[in-house]
C-alpha cells in the first residue's frame, strides 16, 4: 500500500517513521513544499522539550506529551542530536497563582510525570537565584533540544528505511478516483492513502481533499528577545509562569537555548501571513481568508484587553521588559536584543474558541491532522504512532 504524507515538518516526519516501522511492506512518501524538512513551526520555536504538566489528564495531548518526550530523548540519543534534560521551574508570584500552581502539580502527577518537586521561595532560589516567586514547581524531565537536528535525522532515517522525502512539492490539487492523485510543481503523485500533516496550511489541504472547514487555522506570531550576554546569568535554564485560565496563551517565559544564549518571550499577535515571521510579512490572500472568518471576530470580542495588550507589547520593548520582570526582576529593557519569531498554526472554531487538544478528521482513504500545537514538536514521534494506529487499514 502506498501512503503519501503531506507536510515534511516534524509531525509529518514522525508519522512517516511510524508507518515504516509498524507497517511492513508499506511504501511511504513525504511531500514537502520547502527545499528541506521542518522549515516552519518545527524549527521556529523555543526548542523546549515539554513533559505534559499543563494538559488535562486523560486528554490526547497529555498522553502523547508524556510518552512523546521520552521517545524524543531516546531518538536524540540514538541519532546523536543535541539535547539537555535541564528541567524547568513554573513560578507563582502571588497567592492566586499558588492555587493554580497546586492544580498544575496535581495534573502533572496524574499525567505520570516523574520527579516533580514543590518548591517554596527558598527552594526556588536554589535553582534559579534571580527568579521572583513565592512558590514553584520543578519539572526535571523537561529540557531543550536541537529540533533542526531532529528533523534532519528523521529525514535521513526515513530514507534509510526505504521511504521517500520529496522537497519542493507543494500540493496544489488533490483528486480521488480509484487512487488519490496529488498535483505539485515537481509532478503528480498517486497514493492509496493520504495523511495531512501540513501544519499552517492543513485546513486548506483538507479542503483540497474535499473536507469542509469545521476548524480554521488562524496564524499567531510569537516574537522573542534574546538576553544580552551580561544578563544571561540571570537565567540558568527554563523559567515559566503559571498560566492564567482567563487567557488562551501561556505568557512570556525564559528559555536557555541548546546552542547557547537565553531567549525571552513570546508574545502572541495575529500574523498577516501564515508564514509571517515579521511585521512586514503580509499576504493579502491570507489576510482576506482570516478576516472573513467569523471565529476571529468572536475571539477578539472574547479577549479584547489581552489582544490589545499583546499588540502594544509587540511595539514596545519597555512593556515587554516589564512583563519579563514579573519572573526575573533584574531583567531590564537594555538587556533585550531582537530575537527570532515563530508562527503558531492555531485551530479555531467559528465561535472563537481555540482548539486545545489535537484535532483529527478521518475520511475514506485519508486522515487529516488539523491541530497540533505545543507540544506537537516534542510529541511528534508519539503523534506519528497514534496516527498510524488510527488508520482503518490493518498493519
Amino acid at each position: 500500500m502506498k501512503f503519501i504524507i503531506i507536510g515534511g515538518g516534524i509531525v509529518g516526519l514522525g508519522t512517516a517513521l511510524a508507518l515504516l516501522r509498524n507497517r511492513p511492506g508499506a511504501r511511504v512518501q513525504v511531500l514537502e513544499k520547502e527545499s528541506g524538512p521542518g522549515r516552519h513551526q518545527s524549527t521556529h520555536n523555543s526548542g523546549v522539550l515539554h513533559a505534559g504538566l499543563y494538559y488535562k489528564p486523560g486528554s490526547l495531548k497529555a498522553r502523547l506529551a508524556v510518552n512523546g518526550i521520552r521517545q524524543m530523548k531516546d531518538f536524540c540519543r540514538t541519532h546523536g542530536v543535541a539535547f539537555d534534560e535541564c528541567g524547568k521551574v513554573v513560578v507563582a508570584t502571588d497567592e492566586a497563582e499558588v492555587v493554580r500552581l497546586k492544580e498544575l502539580f496535581q495534573r502533572g502527577e496524574a499525567n505520570g510525570l516523574t520527579g516533580l518537586r514543590w518548591l517554596d521561595a527558598a527552594g526556588l532560589r536554589e535553582i534559579e537565584p534571580h527568579s521572583a516567586g513565592i512558590a514553584a514547581v520543578q519539572v526535571p524531565e523537561e529540557g531543550i533540544v536541537d529540533y533542526r537536528g531532529v528533523c534532519e535525522a528523521m529525514m535521513n532515517e526515513i530514507r534509510t528505511l526505504g521511504g521517500e522525502f520529496t522537497p519542493d512539492a507543494r500540493v496544489t490539487a488533490i483528486h480521488q478516483k480509484e487512487h488519490w492523485t496529488l498535483e505539485t510543481p515537481v509532478g503528480e503523485f498517486t497514493a492509496d492513502f493520504i495523511i495531512n500533516c501540513a501544519g499552517l496550511f492543513c485546513d486548506r489541504v483538507a479542503e483540497l481533499a474535499g473536507v469542509e472547514r469545521e476548524v480554521h487555522i488562524v496564524p499567531f506570531r510569537g516574537e522573542y528577545y534574546e538576553l544580552a550576554p551580561e544578563a544571561q546569568h540571570l537565567v540558568r535554564n527554563l523559567i515559566y509562569p503559571v498560566p492564567d485560565p482567563a487567557f488562551p496563551f501561556l505568557g512570556v517565559h525564559f528559555t536557555r537555548l541548546i546552542h547557547g544564549g537565553v531567549e525571552a518571550g513570546p508574545n502572541a499577535v495575529l500574523a498577516f501571513a501564515r508564514e509571517g515571521y515579521s511585521k512586514k510579512d503580509i499576504s493579502l490572500g491570507d489576510m482576506a481568508d482570516v478576516f472573513a472568518f467569523p471565529g476571529l471576530w468572536n475571539f477578539l470580542r472574547k479577549y479584547p484587553q489581552m489582544c490589545w495588550e499583546e499588540v502594544i507589547r509587540s511595539f514596545s520593548r519597555r512593556l515587554f521588559a516589564q512583563s519579563l520582570q514579573k519572573l526575573v526582576p533584574e531583567v531590564a529593557e537594555k538587556h533585550l536584543a531582537p530575537g527570532g519569531s515563530g508562527v503558531r498554526a492555531q485551530a479555531m472554531l467559528r465561535d472563537g474558541t481555540l482548539v486545545q487538544d489535537f484535532w483529527i478528521v478521518q475520511k475514506p482513504g485519508a486522515l487529516h491532522l488539523l491541530n497540533a500545537p505545543s507540544p506537537g514538536a516534542t510529541a511528534s514521534l508519539a503523534i506519528g504512532e497514534y496516527l498510524s494506529s488510527q488508520l482503518p487499514i490493518p498493519a
